[in-house]
């Protein structure tokens, strides 16, 4: 009887921890993502089109309270982030790259450059974003961002030393509902110049 009551005890406590490690480990593993469920993808582009309403799952909701970000409510806009370019390749400081040349319509656009840890990266001008209403268009009223370290002509942020970083549009009062009208074709695309020195 007691050599059959030590295995079943293990085998409990051993069940009990497995299931704790697994728990815990996965709950880590959400928090430090991207919410896993309702992303809206067009291109290099991600939303999460609830992320600011009251139908925001528990997922999203624990990620927006330990970033401790203030998502734009569904009235307001929405928000496209990208860490790669149009072909799929990660964003890489070390490389150069051309955004444009269009945007979604939008009463407002702004483009914002973060760094690997989701922060606004420190730059020599001190530039990381740009608006719809400062950026320089063509006579065909296309815009053109350059994302390198080093210094461009035009619309220029630098990149961060080095390392991966991301891309954020934000669409202030677009046509619409939460992203319904938007397609592929109307956002920019992030092409990449050439890597290295």
């Amino acid at each position: 009887m007691k050599s059959r009551f030590v295995p079943t005890v293990f085998l409990v406590v051993y069940a009990l921890l497995l299931a704790l490690g697994l728990g815990l480990g996965s709950a880590y593993w959400v928090m430090n993502g991207n919410p896993p469920f309702g992303s809206l993808r067009l291109g290099p582009w991600q939303a999460w089109p609830s992320l600011g309403s009251p139908e925001a799952d528990p997922y999203m909701r624990a990620i927006i309270a330990r970033r401790g970000d203030v998502p734009l409510a569904t009235g307001e806009g929405l928000g496209f982030t990208a860490s790669a370019d149009s072909e799929g390749r990660a964003l890489d400081a070390g490389c150069s790259y051309s955004i444009g040349t269009v945007a979604p319509s939008a009463r407002l656009w702004t483009l914002t450059l973060y760094d690997g840890d989701g922060r606004l990266p420190v730059t020599e001008l001190g530039r990381r974003s740009f608006t719809s209403a400062e950026v320089v268009r063509d006579a065909q009223d296309r815009f053109t961002i350059a994302l390198s370290r080093d210094v461009q002509a035009g619309n220029w942020l630098q990149l961060p030393p080095s390392g991966p970083f991301s891309v954020t549009l934000r669409l202030y009062d677009p046509p619409g509902a939460a992203g319904a009208n938007l397609e592929e074709s109307d956002f920019p695309v992030i092409q990449r110049l050439g890597c290295g020195a």
